[in-house]
């Protein structure tokens, strides 16, 4: 018998079988693997890491960058985005449009007195719409009528070294403005408000405490008149007829002592009529019809006679001391009753009654033309005794003509 072969040699084999079975394996699970992934980018392109985002924009989006060089001419800080961290003494307010934010406000204070204010950096902020300058002794600029238009409040408090009223004039958007300790070049403070149709009185108007004459009549003015209203010390004429003004009429203006013409008429202001303004000496014009006031009218026949004009009529809760005021005066309101309330609807307005026109030289009657119509009446003999007199006389005629006649032919 031959010898059997070594082991080893019959192992060999079996190795190689079962080295060819676990590599085919391994690629049939590549190619699973392979199949189920998403396709690897190409070599030329550079894949974005799967954590990194880009920003929203309507987010993060910064301050456009003409503002932004404007706000940099002005000596603002532009290093951080000034929408997001404004100065603490030039605060800015941003919108929130994209792909850039625009400035809505904007205040700058304790501005250097080197600052350049120039047309071109104002122009690029056409988008504000309050502008606040406070303690900024800069040399003033034409501002560009787009921002003009612009603006709703602006503000200037010993700033700017002096302004003119043709300038002010075309902020005719603006509902709040506030001059003071500033030079205005201007003929009359009608040319500055004059078309300011949106205006509300500021409360600082009362710093004015030069001011002789007021007239800020058909504004469309809103709120209160200013509690402080008699600050305007030397105001002889005051006109706020024809706005939307409420409340009650501040006191404090018994305190303005050469006070000659007021006229508040056609507003909605409301309470009792004051009692301080029969106390006020030189006093000659009173206009106040066509308001909500209500309660007793609280004058008397000499203070009224005073006045050359007096107007009270169209304040349906309004109502007189017929005890007092004799029934033909022609106010437009009604007479009390015991209570203090109109005894009947307010008479029919007449032209006496109407909307403060001067035309009028007074609103009340005391009865002249009256008595003069009742001798009017008196003149001449009464015409049905006339008739019948002259109708006699024809027949006595008639009669004795017919007598001579039948005489005659006899």
């Amino acid at each position: 018998m031959s010898p059997s072969p070594p082991k080893p040699l019959l192992l060999l084999p079996l190795l190689l079988l079962l080295l060819l079975l676990r590599t085919t394996s391994t690629e049939a699970a590549t190619r699973t693997a392979n199949a189920t992934l998403p396709p690897s980018p190409s070599p030329t392109s550079s894949p974005t890491p799967p954590t990194t985002r880009t920003p929203s924009t309507s987010i993060h989006s910064i301050l456009d960058p003409k503002q932004l060089r404007a706000l940099q001419s002005m000596d603002i800080p532009t290093a951080k985005d000034p929408c997001i961290q404004p100065s603490p003494h030039n605060a800015t307010i941003c919108d929130s449009s994209s792909p850039f934010r625009h400035l809505v406000s904007l205040h700058l204070s304790n501005c250097s007195s080197d600052l350049a204010l120039s047309y071109t950096a104002l122009k690029s902020l056409s988008t504000l719409q309050s502008l606040s300058f406070t303690n900024c002794p800069v040399t003033p600029t034409r501002f560009p009528l787009d921002l003009a238009l612009s603006l709703r409040s602006f503000t200037c408090i010993h700033s700017l070294k002096h302004l003119t009223g043709v300038g002010l004039s075309h902020f005719v958007n603006l509902t709040d403005l506030t001059v003071s300790n500033v030079p205005v070049n201007t003929s009359g403070l009608y040319v500055v408000l004059g078309n300011m149709h949106k205006l509300r009185i500021p409360s600082s108007i009362t710093l004015l405490e030069n001011l002789e004459s007021l007239n800020l009549s058909s504004n469309a003015l809103t709120g209160g008149i200013p509690s402080n209203f008699g600050d305007l010390i030397s105001l002889k004429n005051v006109s706020l007829g024809s706005n939307s003004l409420s409340g009650a009429i501040p006191d404090s203006i018994s305190a303005i002592p050469d006070l000659a013409h007021v006229d508040l008429s056609s507003n909605q202001l409301n309470g009792t009529i004051p009692k301080f303004f029969a106390e006020m000496k030189n006093l000659r014009y009173l206009n106040l019809a066509n308001n909500e006031f209500h309660g007793v009218l609280p004058f008397n026949l000499t203070f009224m006679k005073r006045l050359a004009v007096i107007k009270v009529g169209g304040n349906s809760n309004l109502c007189y001391n017929h005890t007092i005021l004799s029934s033909k005066l022609k106010l437009g309101i009604a007479p009390c009753d015991k209570h203090g309330l109109p005894l009947s609807p307010p008479p029919a307005k007449d032209d006496s009654s109407g909307d403060g026109s001067e035309s009028d030289s007074s609103d009340y009657d005391d009865g002249s033309d009256d008595s003069s119509s009742k001798k009017e009446g008196h003149h001449g003999p009464n015409k049905v005794v006339l008739g019948l007199a002259i109708g006699l006389s024809s027949i006595v005629f008639l009669i004795v003509f017919l007598i001579l006649l039948s005489k005659r032919c006899g």
